[in-house]
């Protein structure tokens, strides 16, 4: 039996889980045509590529890696009866809530790394993806789904510099995603990762996994409803877990590459649309 630490507890099923189909998506916001990969000594597209960057998703959840220093994965939401990406990209209106079953963006990521973006440690205090050299981002199909990816070059690092990649891949036989974040070089780094959360939520976390459900501050949303984000990880590939004010962050030892898995659910489908369900979800 896995050993859980509540940290926050406010409310209170088994899952059938349907085969989940994959996606990618990664445009210029001037022309919305849809690309494979876009290579650019500005480190910083945030604004000018759509949905602020490179985005996958199945039929229950998008993710997007922000093209910029963060390193931050976002999430967006979704009723679990479709892909969404290249009909809306991100950004329903209203009207497509509320008529069409439209996901939405109420993830809000902040400041942090959100749902198991990454940063570097670098002993003593968190260090985020400034990419001196550029970053490319890319996207596409692989065997068994599809990925996003993106990699910050010549990042300062412990007096050096690091090549990292964040690497998203949907499998479409399961509702997870897994991320891989590498040094490109083989050198080892310390990576930072983890789930945020905000006032009011449930935040749980054991071996080998952390989750939070719960509203988060409105944002697009004009209506936000209650959504979940869970991480699984190998305890042996990090330290202890550590607590801040807005995050469960865990702290790779130093390593040229790992591995998590994420998953997000919503109140909004029928499968994980409760707390209970989905905290059977994270310790099955």
């Amino acid at each position: 039996m896995k050993k859980i630490l509540t940290l926050i507890f406010i409310v209170a099923g088994s899952c059938c889980l349907a085969d989940a189909q994959t996606a990618s998506s990664l445009f210029w916001r001037r022309d919305s045509v849809q690309v494979n990969e876009i290579v650019s000594e500005k480190a910083d597209l945030y604004r000018e590529v759509g949905h602020h960057g490179p985005a996958v998703e199945n039929t229950h959840f998008a993710l997007r890696i922000y093209f910029n220093d963060s390193g931050a994965i976002d999430v967006y939401s979704k009723s679990g009866r479709g892909l969404e990406l290249e009909r809306y990209k991100w950004y329903p209106t209203l009207s497509q809530q509320e008529n069409d079953g439209a996901g939405c963006d109420e993830y809000m990521v902040g400041k942090t790394v959100g749902l198991g973006g990454i940063a570097l440690w670098d002993g003593s205090r968190e260090v985020k993806l400034v990419a001196t050299g550029g970053r490319t981002a890319r996207v596409g199909d692989t065997k068994n789904g599809s990925f996003a990816e993106m990699i910050a070059y010549d990042v300062p690092y412990q007096e050096d510099t690091v090549d990292i990649s964040i690497r998203i891949d949907m499998d479409r036989k399961t509702r997870n995603a897994t991320i891989t974040a590498t040094e490109l070089s083989g050198k080892p780094v310390m990576f930072l990762t983890g789930v945020n959360y905000h006032p009011g939520e449930t935040v749980k976390c054991g071996d080998g996994f952390i989750y939070a459900w719960g509203v988060h501050p409105a944002d697009v949303s004009s209506s936000p409803v209650p959504i979940g984000a869970g991480l699984f990880y190998k305890p042996s590939d990090f330290g202890p877990m550590e607590v801040t004010p807005d995050m469960v962050r865990i702290i790779s030892k130093p390593k040229s590459s790992v591995t998590t898995t994420v998953v997000a659910a919503s109140t909004k489908e029928a499968e994980l649309n409760t707390v209970k369900r989905f905290e059977n979800y994270m310790l099955r």
